[in-house]
């Protein structure tokens, strides 16, 4: 059951949309205008966008979707390539439920995670997503590739989750609510930023059954078949053509390690954005300042 949608979100209305191969995508449904698909990050749900919802309502019709492995939507267990969690079949659930709702064509909002199914939805499907807003994150790639000391202690759970299972899945499924605790409040801000109520639907869905073996499933395909997929695009020089704006943290990891309009000037041909004055949870941490930045870019036509 969604125990955040009362509180956090009433005026909106829940759906479960079926995929194919029997998976299903919760989403959150409100608001009126073009259609905007607002995706998540790690470890949270549809959730985070409780504070933008209400102005993002008022020009759009919204669809928050929890991604695969989270939320309330399914969370079947990984193949041995772990591929039904690679970006390209994640993004191909989220392209299937906005085509379910009637929507062919539709800007996108992400999140950490999102941003990388975002990624790879712009990619794969060029003709259905008609601008990005990416939150907090440089490509996969260019992180990985990147990767330095001050990248690897700060983003410790990236290698975590993708030990061998069921290793880390034994050690989330534990103390689920700590894992949560630990991931988001190691960060600059701490908790303080999170509405007890958003913070306590976050805590209920990574222990939900199968929840730790979803999310280990996101991370292990990123770090394989995901990099195979955006190689491949490099490669064949494939670059992602809509308008795209990408928005981080000034006080996150993200700015400390990383150049991210550098990296997404890279793959992307039309390319804006700058550091907003929080760290990495973006739609919590600095509502109004995401607000002020994405809304203008997502109504230009």
């Amino acid at each position: 059951m969604d125990s955040a949608a009362a509180e956090l979100f009433p005026s909106f209305t829940s759906r479960r949309l079926e995929v194919g191969d029997g998976i299903e995508i919760h989403a959150r449904l409100g608001g009126s205008g073009p259609p905007l698909l607002l995706l998540h990050g790690h470890p949270q749900s549809s959730a985070i966008w409780h504070k933008v919802a209400p102005a993002l309502a008022a020009h759009f019709s919204l669809v928050l979707g929890d991604l695969r492995g989270y939320g309330e939507s399914s969370k079947p267990a990984g193949t041995a390539d772990h591929g039904n969690y690679s970006k390209r079949v994640m993004a191909e659930d989220m392209r299937r439920v906005m085509a379910a709702l009637g929507h062919r064509r539709f800007a996108v909002l992400a999140h950490d995670r999102g941003a990388r199914v975002a990624h790879r939805l712009a990619a794969d499907h060029a003709d259905a997503v008609e601008r990005l807003v990416l939150l907090d994150i440089a490509p996969t790639l260019a992180m990985y590739e990147q990767t330095g000391e001050a990248f690897a202690r700060a983003y410790w759970h990236w290698f975590f989750l993708i030990q061998p299972s069921p290793l880390p899945e034994r050690l989330i499924e534990a103390d689920p609510a700590a894992y949560v605790r630990e991931v988001m409040g190691r960060r600059g801000a701490g908790l303080a930023p999170f509405h007890p109520a958003a913070l306590a639907e976050y805590m209920r869905c990574i222990a939900l059954p199968g929840a730790a073996h979803a999310v280990c499933e996101d991370y292990r395909a990123a770090a394989d078949i995901d990099l195979a997929h955006d190689l491949a695009d490099r490669e064949a020089g494939r670059r992602l053509a809509m308008p795209l704006m990408a928005l981080w943290g000034a006080e996150g990891v993200v700015q400390r390690c990383f150049d991210p309009l550098a990296e997404w000037r890279r793959v992307a041909d039309d390319v804006r954005g700058q550091a907003l004055p929080c760290g990495h949870y973006i739609p919590e941490e600095a509502p109004q300042a995401l607000l002020d930045q994405a809304l203008p870019f997502l109504l230009a036509r």
